[in-house]
């Protein structure tokens, strides 16, 4: 399957990635992005990053390897793209305080809802806080009513940080 790393075999697991080379190549790009974001003055934790499949496990890739707390990283129907044994030591501290959304539909036959459910665990066992969603019936897709679920925990870790001030901030800039 053509991506940012050669994947082999389906369906798509942690270990379909052969090389996390590849990964942190891509990696840095994700983060030269958010550099770019920060450096034109975006407060770091006013960055979220999302991902659907393959976009899923690089943006949970980079938050956990970016050397800021961002506002939060959602993950639909991803998997982690590394071997969870290796790679737990580049997660940085500032990492492990970035809130992380997993959704996962149960009837996912190109990633199984286990590499989600995995993933979480890993994640949690960082001390990470990380909710995961299941949606039963849904397959390898990003279906309506996750977005909005998405929106509306991404707008609850915003007031969280800011307010009601910086949500009204935010609807008037979008």
């Amino acid at each position: 399957m053509p991506s940012w790393f050669d994947i082999h075999d389906a369906p798509i697991t942690s270990k379909s990635v052969r090389d996390e080379e590849d990964v942190l190549r891509a990696v840095q790009i994700v983060h030269t992005m958010i550099d770019r974001e920060i450096a034109a003055g975006t407060n770091p934790e006013d960055v979220f990053v999302f991902g659907l499949s393959q976009g899923g496990a690089l943006s949970i890739a980079s938050v956990l390897t970016y050397p800021r707390t961002l506002g939060g990283c959602a993950v639909f129907s991803g998997f982690l793209p590394f071997d969870s044994s290796s790679f737990a030591a580049r997660v940085t501290d500032y990492a492990k305080t970035t809130p992380v959304l997993w959704i996962h539909g149960e009837d996912d036959s190109l990633i199984p809802i286990q590499e989600g459910r995995d993933g979480v665990k890993f994640l949690r066992g960082l001390g990470m806080a990380c909710e995961f969603k299941e949606y039963d019936r849904l397959g390898h897709t990003l279906a309506p009513h996750e977005l909005d679920y998405c929106e509306r925990w991404a707008s609850e870790n915003i007031l969280s940080e800011h307010g009601e001030e910086g949500l009204n901030v935010r609807n008037q800039i979008s």
